[in-house]
């Protein structure tokens, strides 16, 4: 049988959900550590498994790929109970992971990736700011969305959890207080309490 294979950074929040839902979901794979700051996934090998040349990539089958880590996640969950039954409820997972990849990780992610990536003196540290004032109005969203529930949507844990996870925990390595949203720290401490849970790794 051809397991399943990841090709991913392991501190990559967007490949790392993709390893927690697979451990959750108690599914065999492969997993294939890329360090993407050496350029291999901007080496035509990889460019043939991703052309946009990013991790993490889910090679299903043989030869067979798929890329984008909520894509990967939808696919993954598919017949569990990380991806709900009804139809409005799996729009509105689909709402918070397009919420994710919108509004969220291109500021929390970034700035983690600056503060934790890049030289002390690098140009780009005059992006924080910005990332910063983007990032909590997130954060804001999430706080008021989880104040009276306990996990995004129809109060089960799901993918939209996972997808939102990944960054948002680790948002202190970029520079973000989360002492100020006592709600998603509430929901942090509910999605590392779920079964099977896998911790990241931190950032290099």
């Amino acid at each position: 049988m051809n397991l399943p294979r990841v090709y991913g950074m392991s501190s990559s929040g967007n490949c790392y959900k993709v390893r927690l839902l697979l451990e959750q979901l108690q599914t065999k794979y492969e997993w294939i550590e890329l360090d993407v700051r050496t350029g291999v996934t901007r080496q035509p090998e990889f460019l043939g498994k991703n052309p946009n040349g990013r991790v993490p990539a889910l090679e299903y089958e043989p030869g067979r790929y798929l890329a984008e880590s909520d894509a990967i996640l939808v696919y993954l969950a598919e017949g569990s109970a990380f991806w709900p039954q009804q139809r409005l409820e799996r729009a509105k997972v689909l709402q918070w992971m397009f919420f994710e990849q919108y509004s969220h990780e291109p500021y929390i992610a970034v700035a983690r990736f600056i503060c934790t990536m890049l030289p002390a003196q690098d140009a780009r540290r005059v992006e924080l700011p910005r990332l910063h004032e983007r990032g909590y109005q997130a954060l804001a969203v999430m706080e008021r969305h989880l104040a009276p529930v306990r996990f995004f949507v129809g109060d089960a844990y799901s993918i939209a959890d996972i997808a939102l996870y990944a960054y948002t925990h680790a948002a202190a390595d970029g520079g973000f207080d989360l002492q100020r949203f006592p709600a998603v720290r509430a929901w942090i401490a509910r999605v590392e309490s779920q079964p099977r849970f896998l911790p990241m790794p931190a950032a290099p």
